[in-house]
């Protein structure tokens, strides 16, 4: 069974910084691209980022560009989204999840950030 489990999120100021991990089981993970997601409240969830199995960023968008890093470590079978310069619309629900999962494959409960004052 495949699983995600991510860190606790939190509340931050703005301005400030927080990372993500996102450990992973149930399939090989140094095969796969991981792909991260955000939700805001009230929408959508949206693509924000995406790394190779090797570890290089494919990926950013344009509202996380130059803020937000990737990593993963493949003995761990651990990818990390490091976050700075948050604002408050980079609230929101996060998720990690293998590229090219079945549409049936559980998000888990994804890791909720809040940017607030």
């Amino acid at each position: 069974q495949v699983r995600y489990v991510q860190s606790r999120g939190g509340l931050v100021q703005p301005g400030g910084s927080l990372n993500i991990s996102c450990a992973c089981s149930g399939f090989t993970f140094y095969n796969h691209l991981v792909n991260w997601y955000r939700q805001p409240p009230g929408k959508g969830r949206e693509s924000i980022a995406r790394i190779s199995a090797a570890g290089n960023t494919l990926w950013l968008s344009d509202s996380v560009k130059g803020r937000f890093t990737l990593s993963r470590d493949n003995a761990e079978n651990t990818a990390y989204l490091q976050m700075t310069s948050l604002n408050g619309e980079d609230t929101g629900i996060y998720y990690c999840r293998r590229l090219g999962a079945p549409e049936a494959e559980d998000w888990g409960r994804g890791t909720q950030v809040t940017v607030s004052s």
